[in-house]
């Protein structure tokens, strides 16, 4: 009876119970990297709202301004590609809108959808390039502006002459990210990129 008693203690142990939270969410050297990566997109779009709710909205030219935020969640979703990008817009779009800088929840379906197609297009016709990602990107901005117009008539919220203010705020917004791309694209890859073309 002895016998009995001394295998059962030995095929059943108890676990242990040291394990701490840290033990327990242990990341790998890549998952840090990757956390990295997206914490400091994160802060760079809170940067640009700052910096456009404080600053640029006070500069004017020809009436328009930029959109540094939704330059930079346009150009990250084309740098990162269909398969991440697409999940990262929607997210990026939806916390735009509810920053209160967008002007209205129409918002999120024009940047989720433009982004989703910049960056398709990109990886349909285009090799991975600067110059392709900002001229997506860049086309996608234009293209939202021109969309918030459009919904802006149809609703009653702007008149005819206030189409070259949306214009040249695509074409300023566009311009920026020649020089926000080396910056997102070096943010971009830490911990690697997800596909590879």
């Amino acid at each position: 009876m002895a016998k009995k008693t001394r295998r059962k203690s030995v095929e059943f142990k108890p676990d242990a119970r040291s394990a701490t939270w840290l033990k327990t969410m242990h990341l790998t050297q890549q998952q840090r990297k990757r956390l990295l990566k997206w914490g400091l997109y994160i802060l760079m779009i809170v940067l640009a709202l700052v910096i456009q709710d404080v600053i640029m909205s006070q500069v004017s030219i020809f009436g328009a301004t930029t959109e540094l935020a939704v330059c930079e969640i346009l150009l990250i979703t084309v740098i990162e590609g269909t398969e991440v990008g697409s999940l990262f817009v929607l997210i990026a779009s939806v916390l735009y809108f509810y920053s209160g800088t967008a002007p209205n929840a129409y918002s999120i379906g024009l940047l989720t959808f433009l982004g989703i197609g910049a960056a398709m297009f990109r990886q349909m016709y285009w090799n991975r390039s600067r110059g392709a990602i900002v001229l997506c990107a860049g086309l996608a901005q234009v293209l939202y502006e021109i969309g918030l117009f459009v919904v802006g008539m149809l609703m009653g919220l702007t008149h005819w002459g206030r189409l070259g203010a949306f214009l040249f705020t695509g074409i300023f917004s566009a311009v920026i990210m020649i020089p926000l791309y080396p910056l997102i694209y070096k943010i971009g890859q830490i911990g690697g990129n997800t596909w590879k073309e």
